[in-house]
């Protein structure tokens, strides 16, 4: 079987000489080049045509952002990001996932030799991750709205209406869910290519959805840079779980970076867990550990959404949950960056439907407006 070759890309000499002896280690892979800087290795994947590159974010003469943004417009291949754990780091490494890097391996900033050896593993299960994956050719973006537009919306909508947190409009509901958003509440478990997938997810939901919890697999340090970013883009609230917090409609909920993520029922509410614990399926965060408690918590309440990421991480609680009457969307192949967690659910028998990202959100939403119907017509 052919090797997959990788091209590593870093400015530190003994960062490109560790990730290059870690790549040759493996029977599987090899390092067919290491480049200082992206015009460095520009030449070389002109030259070499690597199958996948690591890539670092803070290099001389143009840094790994625009780099991936370049190759992705004009040459989409699978890149794996190597980012330095810092909140800069953590919102760089979100930018980069959004221009279509497939995962990312966060580099220690202290005893960078030791550090690296102990993520050899992680490292280059990514590269293998990586190498399968589907690649899509990066669309130019949408120009931004300037921050002055931005700010003067907010102060207008803050006069206008209470609903104004952390200095962004929120518009007022518009579905008419009423009551529904306060008794179903929807499940999210995502991996590799999931943080795009689940902004794609939440973007389509209205302001007075039922509450979102989501399990992303990702390491501390990234979550809350994360769950900040989808709040500026969201018209539901987006934050970072904690401990004991009431789950209301109208919000999503992302575990932390390496702690367990469940919901309990304290009365008539759902509250959220947030714990330490052992990995579970190798996560920590674990989607198994949240689907389980959707299956024994909300049951026919519950909706859950499997979306793109490697493993099998979920499927046998996805399946308890369609068991104790949850309704259940997995992601299809096509527009999955992998299709390992959807296609296990799948196998499991958890799906009902089966779709492309883009049409999980109005699916979910024209569900819960026949349920909604259903209500009232008892009613």
């Amino acid at each position: 079987m052919a090797k997959t070759r990788v091209v590593v890309v870093d400015d530190s000499a003994l960062v490109r000489s560790l990730l290059s002896e870690i790549i040759n280690h493996q029977p599987d892979m090899e390092c067919i080049g290491a480049a200082a800087d992206p015009f460095a290795a520009r030449e070389m994947i002109r030259n070499l045509n690597p199958d996948v590159i690591t890539l670092d974010v803070e290099m001389p003469r143009m840094d790994g952002i625009d780099f991936l943004s370049k190759l992705m417009r004009l040459r989409p291949m699978p890149v794996v990001m190597v980012s330095t754990l810092t909140e800069r780091g953590a919102e760089v490494t979100l930018k980069a996932l959004e221009l279509g890097a497939i995962d990312f391996v966060a580099k220690p900033k202290i005893g960078i030799a030791d550090g690296l050896k102990q993520l050899g593993e992680e490292i280059t299960d990514k590269i293998r991750i990586a190498a399968k994956a589907h690649i899509k050719r990066l669309a130019q973006p949408a120009p931004a709205r300037p921050a002055s537009a931005v700010g003067a919306v907010a102060a207008v909508a803050a006069v206008a209406s209470p609903a104004v947190a952390g200095g962004v409009a929120r518009p007022a509901p518009t579905s008419g869910l009423g009551r529904i958003s306060t008794e179903k509440i929807i499940f999210i478990g995502a991996s590799t290519g999931g943080t795009e997938a689940t902004k794609e997810v939440l973007l389509g939901l209205p302001p007075d959805a039922p509450a979102v919890v989501i399990t992303q697999h990702m390491p501390p340090g990234f979550t809350r840079s994360y769950a900040a970013r989808l709040d500026g883009l969201c018209r539901i609230r987006v934050k970072e779980a904690v401990d004991g917090e009431r789950i209301l409609p109208g919000h999503a909920y992302i575990a932390p970076g390496g702690l367990h993520l469940s919901v309990e029922r304290s009365g008539a509410n759902y509250i959220a867990r947030v714990r330490d614990g052992e990995p579970v399926n190798r996560h920590k965060p674990s989607v198994e550990v949240l689907f389980e408690s959707a299956a024994r918590v909300a049951g026919p309440n519950a909706f859950g959404i499997m979306l793109t990421g490697m493993g099998a991480d979920g499927a046998k609680a996805m399946r308890m949950m369609r068991d104790a009457g949850a309704y259940n969307y997995c992601q299809d192949e096509a527009s999955c960056v992998v299709f390992g967690m959807p296609r296990e659910a799948i196998e499991a028998g958890a799906a009902h439907e089966v779709l492309p990202l883009t049409q999980i959100a109005p699916h979910l939403m024209d569900k819960l407006r026949q349920t909604h119907g259903a209500l009232l017509h008892r009613v």
